[in-house]
């Protein structure tokens, strides 16, 4: 059973290596073009900040949310402002959802609603905590600063990105699979990720995990049906990537940023739940 079990792991994770491979040379592609001019309009939004972030963060860029904490950190753009970038922010789930072919259709309504979220929340976070904003820095100083490798080959970066996740994938694949094959579909699926309510709560926890295998994760158990929309989106709403641990090495006020944390987490429950009272799937 073990061996059939690693064996089953090995060829589905396989098979998504072609997808990973050309999507993350696409994003790299983006990256590399896009990442500093999204950057500066986003620094210039003024008050439509939670607007521009909230659209921005549905493009696909890993450095995005990274890119966010420094002009926060500068006070270059509003609190509501890098909350709409972390919530619209897809990490890992838009190239796990484009490997397991789901349909265009609905990969963009859910993008579109992870950046309604933010907008939301964003405006709404900034009508009452309104932070002044100090100097602009220059984008270009955050690059360097943070060695995000905006300069560096598409295809290095492809390539190491299409093997770490393609590694996070074998592992919780295998994980699940073994999951199934030992304990039963009926016991995993009715797990308590599976419960309604607490699903959410624990998803959003997960989702603080400043790591891709947090997205990588939550997005293979929503589409293996083993936990809620609502629950998935709670998680994925709260991931912002490496963006949260960026935040606490370049803003030096401790308190706030638990703060920030703490008011992310609640965002995405509370959005979480309320999906699974009105019963809205995606």
């Amino acid at each position: 059973m073990v061996w059939d079990v690693v064996w089953d792991t090995s060829l589905d994770s396989l098979k998504l290596l072609p997808f990973l491979f050309v999507t993350y040379l696409a994003l790299e592609f983006l990256e590399h073009k896009m990442g500093e001019k999204t950057a500066g309009w986003i620094a210039r939004a003024g008050k439509l900040g939670p607007l521009y972030g909230g659209l921005c963060g549905m493009i696909p860029q890993c450095g995005f949310s990274a890119a966010a904490s420094n002009l926060y950190a500068g006070r270059v753009i509003t609190l509501g402002t890098l909350l709409a970038v972390f919530l619209s922010t897809s990490d890992e789930m838009l190239p796990i959802f484009l490997s397991q072919q789901v349909a265009v259709g609905r990969i963009l309504k859910i993008l579109l609603f992870k950046a309604v979220v933010g907008i939301f929340w964003g405006f709404l976070l900034d009508g009452v905590w309104m932070r002044k904003r100090k100097e602009p820095l220059k984008i270009a100083e955050f690059c360097e600063n943070e060695n995000c490798g905006c300069h560096e080959s598409i295809w290095k970066g492809a390539f190491w990105h299409t093997v770490q996740v393609f590694i996070f994938i074998f592992l919780i694949t295998l994980v699940l699979n073994g999951l199934l094959a030992f304990l039963g579909e009926d016991v995993f699926a009715h797990g308590i990720l599976a419960k309604p309510g607490i699903g959410v709560f624990l998803a959003g926890l997960v989702g603080l995990i400043p790591n891709c295998g947090a997205s990588v994760a939550l997005t293979q158990l929503y589409l293996d049906g083993l936990i809620t929309f609502g629950a998935a989106m709670a998680g994925l709403l709260v991931g912002a990537g490496v963006g949260l641990l960026v935040l606490f090495r370049v803003n030096h006020r401790g308190k706030e940023n638990l703060q920030i944390v703490g008011i992310l987490y609640t965002m995405g429950v509370v959005t979480g739940l309320i999906l699974e009272q009105m019963g809205i799937v995606l």
